[in-house]
């Protein structure tokens, strides 16, 4: 993946400039929040730092706090379960479906304790499980649901933009993200409650700028308008974008069909707008390097949770299955939007090499 900007970005950073404008977060940021709701379809939208913040800042306004526990899933960028570690609260690994390479339900409950207050379902690469049977789950076991979309601007389920299912949805903007900032992230929900406590939350705790009085925490997790110029941009290119993703994946797809070495996830083109081309296979460093000497770059998936140095010992001699098989099996083929049908068609060319020399 790689940022994709233009003549655009660069003009409209040059007149916000020329303008005078204080790079803080101001009335460009407030634009940018007003695009992000209306495409996803929700009333409210809070930008903060980073799509790691927006996750902490989730959970603290739910009123979850040191020694609570929040389930999330084994496979997912470190992120997710480092979102709730900064501030003391525990996140406990759940095993994912091969599916979906979502959270599986069923090893969910199993995983249910006392402490037990919230669920982050993660949308890997865009996809998703039945999200109403996520929200009854969450219901029966009075759990809020916080649901990290980082992965799945512009992907649905029947309709209802994903992150929209919970009472949050967080979102990503950093440089490989579909569209980006640099660094950013998004909070929507439906609540104005919540809102409220969201956008005093990341001022310090304080009831509006300028003012020194806080009567609750808070903290500088504020975006800044210079980026939120360059968002506005990027999104008025998003429905293009996502129906490029889905193009990209399509053609991989078709391409790839008769190397039966290369499995790819099931994944409805109609909801789904794939943030990276995720193949499994069973020898992904070997085919990554024969990759290379054909000039073409990849990437391995993510390592399990549960395998990382900084969890492994908490997690020793526990099983987890289905996350273990999709990280030592995937691999992601280049990905960026800019990609030519010609660039795809390169790449399938030289996986169809690799594997017939095997």
């Amino acid at each position: 993946m790689e940022p994709w900007f233009d003549e655009a970005e660069a003009n409209a950073v040059a007149e916000y400039m020329h303008g005078g404008g204080w790079v803080m977060e101001f009335k460009k940021t407030e634009e940018l929040e007003r695009m992000i709701a209306e495409y996803i379809g929700v009333p409210y939208c809070v930008m903060t730092t980073n799509g790691t913040i927006s996750l902490t800042l989730a959970l603290l306004a739910l009123g979850l706090k040191a020694g609570d526990e929040v389930l999330v899933p084994d496979f997912t960028m470190i992120a997710s379960p480092n979102s709730a570690v900064l501030v003391g609260i525990k996140p406990v690994l759940v095993d994912i479906d091969w599916e979906t390479l979502c959270m599986d339900l069923e090893k969910a409950e199993m995983a249910i304790t006392p402490n037990t207050k919230a669920l982050m379902y993660i949308a890997f690469n865009g996809r998703s499980a039945d999200m109403k049977r996520v929200v009854e789950f969450c219901k029966k076991h009075k759990l809020y649901l916080v649901e990290d979309a980082a992965q799945a601007l512009g992907s649905f389920l029947k309709g209802q933009h994903l992150g929209s299912f919970g009472e949050i949805g967080s979102f990503s903007f950093s440089v490989p993200k579909i569209i980006t900032t640099g660094q950013g992230g998004a909070l929507v929900t439906d609540s104005e409650d919540l809102y409220k406590k969201l956008k005093k939350m990341k001022d310090f705790g304080r009831e509006k700028g300028g003012s020194d009085f806080h009567d609750e925490w808070g903290w500088n997790f504020k975006f800044t308008d210079i980026q939120a110029v360059i968002g506005i941009e990027q999104m008025r290119k998003l429905p293009w974008r996502v129906e490029r993703k889905k193009e990209i994946w399509n053609r991989y797809k078709n391409g790839l069909k008769a190397v039966s070495q290369v499995e790819f996830i099931p994944t409805n083109l109609t909801n789904t707008s794939p943030w990276f081309i995720d193949i499994f296979v069973d020898d992904p460093d070997t085919l990554s390097a024969f990759l290379k000497t054909r000039g073409v770059g990849s990437r391995r998936v993510y390592p399990a949770i549960h395998m990382q140095k900084i969890y492994c010992d908490q997690y020793a001699g526990k099983n987890f299955p289905v996350s273990e098989r999709a990280a030592e099996r995937g691999l992601w083929l280049p990905s960026s939007s800019k990609l030519a049908d010609g660039d795809i068609d390169i790449v399938v060319e030289a996986v169809k090499e690799y594997y017939k020399n095997q």
